[in-house]
């Protein structure tokens, strides 16, 4: 997507990491991705144009060429214990996770921990979806992703994040913040409290705090700079997922069954706005767990078979496709 959408991390800033990267001796820089499309080179070029990136060139960085795949074990992961990646990623003596701060369907916000989601070879990343369908295990799964990779530095374009719709048919928003750190979760907590979201509300932060990598607030950590010039009271996020997932000691108040009850009542979903669909069938491709059908030229989702990835929601060209919330949750949050 284009730079001003606010959907990817604005070439602009990458540009600038590069040019400090050679002026301190760094003898190669080499920018990839792997978004959710093939991976070749011919859908990889659009990408590089559409994106801003090819400028990079200019300034003196390689833009990832090389497509080959890698196969990994990792027996320390939590849930992910082997897994395809993107083998580029091996030439590197360090990695750098430079990520756009955006509202995300599935995990509540897409920062530097979700970012690493990009070292799945592209279409590959629905199979992912499919194998942890729980939000939580999905979060475990991208933690083990972070670990498994050692980032040297993690770094968050907040200068223009993306609130709404969100993380790609969302709507810029100005928060006017870069924000640095050697650890993706401890940069995810502070860039969760400039937009008005804490541990509970995302996913990855919950995964984090389990293993102890991240105390259980942003006001527990040392920041260098004043977070509070930074601060957005109205941000429009989603709140996509309820933290009475992760309350395992909930069962002694309320029961299992009331537990599981509340969890369905409160738990958003993807649904198509039909007024805005075109009928282009991209949600009926990605769907992981091929629960959409065209029903009369607009997609029908069977409730039963959906994991609530929303990749549906995600890669939608139109935004058609929105994070549908309940009735019960609406009124609980007025």
């Amino acid at each position: 997507m284009a730079p001003d959408t606010a959907a990817t991390t604005h070439p602009t800033m990458l540009g600038e990491l590069v040019r400090l990267l050679l002026e301190r001796g760094a003898g190669e820089v080499i920018v990839g991705d792997s978004p959710g499309g093939l991976y070749n080179a011919t859908y990889l070029s659009y990408v590089y144009k559409v994106t801003g990136l090819r400028e990079l060139e200019k300034l003196g960085a390689k833009l990832n060429d090389d497509f080959s795949q890698k196969e990994a074990t990792y027996p320390e992961g939590k849930v992910l214990h082997s897994f395809t990646y993107t083998a580029y990623l091996d030439k590197a003596d360090a990695i750098i996770d430079f990520c756009k701060l955006k509202t995300h369907g599935m995990m509540g916000m897409s920062g530097a921990a979700k970012n690493m989601f990009g070292a799945i070879p592209g279409v590959m990343k629905p199979e992912y979806h499919y194998l942890f369908p729980k939000h939580d295990d999905f979060a475990r799964m991208l933690v083990d992703l972070d670990s498994f990779f050692k980032i040297r530095l993690c770094l968050c374009d907040a200068v223009v994040a993306m609130e709404g719709n969100g993380p790609t048919m969302g709507t810029p928003k100005e928060v006017g913040a870069l924000l640095a750190s050697a650890s993706p979760h401890k940069l995810d907590l502070v860039a969760a409290s400039l937009v008005g979201l804490t541990k509970a509300d995302v996913p990855t932060l919950e995964a984090a705090y389990e293993r102890e990598l991240i105390p259980g607030d942003a006001s527990e950590l040392s920041v260098y700079g004043e977070p509070k010039n930074f601060l957005v009271p109205d941000f429009k996020n989603i709140p996509a997922h309820s933290s009475i997932e992760f309350q395992k000691g909930s069962e002694k108040f309320f029961g299992k069954l009331s537990r599981l009850f509340i969890a369905s009542a409160l738990r958003s979903k993807p649904q198509v706005k039909k007024s805005e669909c075109v009928g282009c069938e991209v949600c009926l491709k990605i769907c992981p767990a091929k629960a959409i059908v065209m029903d009369k030229g607009k997609p029908r989702i069977d409730r039963e078979a959906c994991i609530r990835c929303f990749c549906c929601q995600e890669f939608c060209p139109k935004g058609a496709m929105k994070v549908k919330r309940t009735l019960i949750a609406r009124l609980l949050t007025k």
